[in-house]
């Protein structure tokens, strides 16, 4: 059912390795908080979290887009809504420990999403 395309999944990659990016910015934003507050306080800085969604969003949209479009499954694109949908819910959410769950949880879905969305068979 599923297997790896020859030259596809470029944007999957990408958006995998965005989300892997996404996954040390966290876990490195926690620990200069936790270190230093005034350096570690400009990589919680609202704008990074905003830009990084929206760029997320742009390669979801354009990777697992055409995904559906060349292979028919949904069930990638549904899989990485639902990360992306978790990664927005948690820029609601007041900077905390919750905060940095719900993001990694949807960060790690999204990239599962481009995952199945690579392998699928066209």
């Amino acid at each position: 059912m599923f297997a790896q395309t020859a030259g596809g999944g470029t944007f999957d990659r990408l958006a995998i390795g965005l989300s892997g990016l996404c996954l040390v910015h966290c876990l490195a934003s926690a620990v200069l908080v936790a270190m230093l507050a005034s350096v570690g306080g400009l990589l919680v800085d609202p704008i990074v979290h905003e830009i990084g969604l929206v760029l997320a969003i742009g390669l979801g949209i354009v990777a697992l887009g055409r995904g559906v479009v060349e292979h028919g499954y949904m069930m990638p694109s549904a899989v990485g809504g639902l990360g992306l949908g978790l990664m927005a819910g948690a820029l609601t959410l007041p900077h905390s420990g919750l905060e940095v769950v719900y993001t990694l949880v949807g960060v790690a879905i999204l990239a599962l999403g481009h995952d199945l969305n690579r392998r699928a068979v066209t």
